[in-house]
């Protein structure tokens, strides 16, 4: 006995959710289980949790918290875990035999809106429709007049919305109705019990908010996501039940479905490209430790995206996917294709100080692969100077509250400072356009050439930087090269823009937008002319290699090549910096195919200088070089 009444257990729900977990349920408790050591006080955090399916069986386990941009759906959510808790005492009868036992109508909002009573839509008969006006307003009726525990209230309107499925005239979801009445729309609606007998054992948390809005501030220990896979909007194919829960009756419905505005639900993790965007935002702002993932194998974001970013933010030794088969949910408008899976993605939280960013320039010498052993000897400093920019992935890699970048290349430092100066989905969609119109292709040089005829023939003010960027991504190695006129002239090269391109992409945006950066272009010996240089400014220079040769330091392209006597000078200004305690790193080669920079190994030995061997690094052409950094500061 539970309060006034024995309640029937049904396991079965009906509610056929977009993406629902029901049927898969126990193999992803399963593997997480697997990964996870559940304690009292764990938090497993829900983000888009739908009908409630996989937070619902880890009510036992630990502390939830659920989410969803449905009210709809945290309800339902909500109250099929808290079902078996709910005695309505206050009350004093059984609501579902209350409900079950008449045939009472009310001729209301629902009549009206979506049944033939009051208009030519056909969701529900004429009659089901004036019980669900009937069950919704003595719900509400028992709720206001404090008959009903909020818990209560959830749990009955989660039973209502359980019903209307069960009778509904419908292909599955609410985007539209069918024009001939289905069989069981014609069968007069029951009030359905949805608990399944079992008590929720810690705390349960509800939020009814957009993630990315709110994932800065939950905490949690295991995050679990399941956000919507194509361009499906939610908010329109369920906008009857958010109407109905809601209970705002809105007027200004649509014509034909009758659906609500959905502006307010519409989701951006169904729009290709900000899903991605958005991905990487919760991945870097989330407090938890276990990161999982559901997906689909015909999501908008791809396997290799998914892992790409993933290890960005996690230990790539913990990432795991595991396909698990399954039946699609289909109508009988969906394509009969069975071959569909689920992935459940998973990976362990990087500590956020040892996340790299990478920069989607793919730059001669880039310092990507060395950030752990810059950031590890790098002096802690309130400001921070990245003298020779370029990719700039120390830069953007540093917690220095004051960053510049500088290079005497102005292009290059223009591509830059693009990532920051545009919104994020505009640069990916303006680059995939050009990419189309132009019809560049892996390997296709013909197209190529004719794609850099047409940007180097614009005028200055016409040449966009995402232009630039999407011919870099197609020509040789992805190097950037211009001629002495200031023209791109790399040729055609075999690779394209690929997801391993676009999770940087999008990484290095959000980063470089979030911190405080100052894009300069000059040369460093005039630095001093425009920042102040003290002890409490960290400078880190990454010159050209005196012992290798690239295309930004040959002094054919518009911009000061690299020789001895440039080396000396900067080994000058360095020797000036140490005179007034300013810590300087300097990234350098020491050997290359068996030639030694003597120069360089006679001032790091008269100076004193700490010298870091870093051992071969295998560059761009697939030649090692022996890098080494030399600090002026003791470490």
């Amino acid at each position: 006995m539970r309060g006034y009444f024995t309640i029937r257990i049904r396991k079965v729900f009906n509610l056929r959710y977009l993406g629902n977990k029901d049927s898969i349920t126990e193999k992803i408790k399963e593997i997480i289980k697997s990964k996870v050591v559940f304690k009292p006080n764990t938090i497993f955090f829900d983000a888009f949790c739908g009908t409630g399916s996989i937070a619902n069986v880890f009510k036992t386990t630990c502390n939830i918290i659920i989410n969803d941009n449905l009210k709809c759906a945290t309800t339902y959510a909500y109250g099929r875990m808290i079902a078996n808790t709910c005695t309505f005492k206050l009350l004093g009868f059984n609501p579902f035999d209350f409900f079950n036992s008449s045939d009472e109508i009310i001729e209301g909002y629902f009549y009206k809106t979506y049944s033939p009573g009051g208009s030519a839509r056909m969701y529900l008969s004429e009659h089901n429709a004036g019980r669900v006006d009937y069950f919704r307003q003595t719900i509400e009726e028992w709720y206001s007049n404090n008959r009903l525990t909020y818990e209560e209230y959830c749990y009955l309107l989660a039973c209502l919305i359980e019903s209307v499925s069960f009778v509904s005239n419908t292909a599955g979801v609410y985007g539209a109705f069918l024009k001939k009445w289905d069989e069981r729309a014609i069968k007069n609606i029951q009030f359905m019990d949805l608990s399944d007998g079992i008590n929720a054992k810690y705390s349960i948390e509800v939020f009814t908010e957009k993630l990315e809005n709110i994932i800065e501030d939950i905490q949690c220990d295991v995050l679990y996501l399941d956000p919507p896979y194509t361009q499906n909007q939610y908010g329109t194919q369920y906008h009857l039940l958010e109407t109905l829960i809601l209970n705002d009756e809105p007027e200004n419905v649509s014509k034909v479905t009758g659906s609500r505005s959905t502006r307010e639900m519409r989701s951006d993790w169904s729009k290709m490209y900000k899903v991605h965007i958005l991905y990487d935002k919760v991945l870097a702002k989330t407090s938890a430790k276990h990161i999982f993932l559901s997906y689909n194998n015909d999501g908008d974001m791809s396997k290799e995206y998914i892992e790409s970013i993933m290890k960005r933010y996690g230990i790539e030794q913990t990432f795991q996917c595991i396909k698990i088969p399954y039946k699609k949910y289909e109508n009988w408008k969906s394509n009969k294709n069975n071959k569909h899976y689920e992935y459940l993605f998973y990976i362990e939280k990087k500590a956020d100080e040892d996340i790299i960013y990478e920069s989607p320039l793919n730059y001669i010498g880039s310092k990507a692969k060395l950030i752990p052993y810059i950031k590890e000897n790098m002096l802690s400093a309130s400001t921070l100077i990245d003298v020779f920019g370029g990719g700039f992935n120390v830069g953007v890699n540093s917690d220095s509250e004051s960053i510049y970048y500088n290079d005497i290349n102005f292009i290059v430092k223009g591509l830059i400072e693009s990532f920051r100066n545009y919104d994020t989905y505009d640069y990916i969609t303006y680059v995939k356009k050009f990419i189309k119109n132009q019809h560049l292709e892996k390997g296709n040089k013909e197209t190529y050439l004719k794609a850099r005829e047409y940007y180097n023939s614009l005028p200055e003010n016409k040449k966009d930087n995402r232009m630039l960027f999407a011919l870099i991504l197609y020509s040789f190695q992805q190097q950037i090269r211009f001629n002495s006129n200031y023209e791109f002239n790399n040729t055609a090269g075999i690779r394209w823009f690929n997801d391993c391109i676009l999770a940087k992409l999008i990484s290095f945006s959000r980063v470089i937008k979030e911190k405080e950066i100052e894009f300069i272009s000059t040369d460093y010996i005039n630095l001093r002319e425009k920042i102040t240089i003290n002890a409490n400014t960290f400078l880190y220079f990454d010159p050209p290699y005196k012992l290798t040769t690239g295309s930004y330091n040959d002094g054919k392209r518009g911009f000061k090549g690299w020789d001895d006597h440039l080396e000396q000078e900067l080994f000058h200004f360095i020797d000036e910096m140490t005179q007034i305690d300013v810590p300087c790193m300097l990234s350098y080669v020491l050997e290359h195919k068996g030639v030694i920079n003597m120069a360089l190994e006679d001032w790091i030995n008269r100076n004193k200088y700490t010298y870091i061997p870093l051992g071969d690094i295998i560059g761009i052409s697939g030649q090692p070089r022996k890098e080494i950094l030399v600090l002026n500061y003791e470490i």
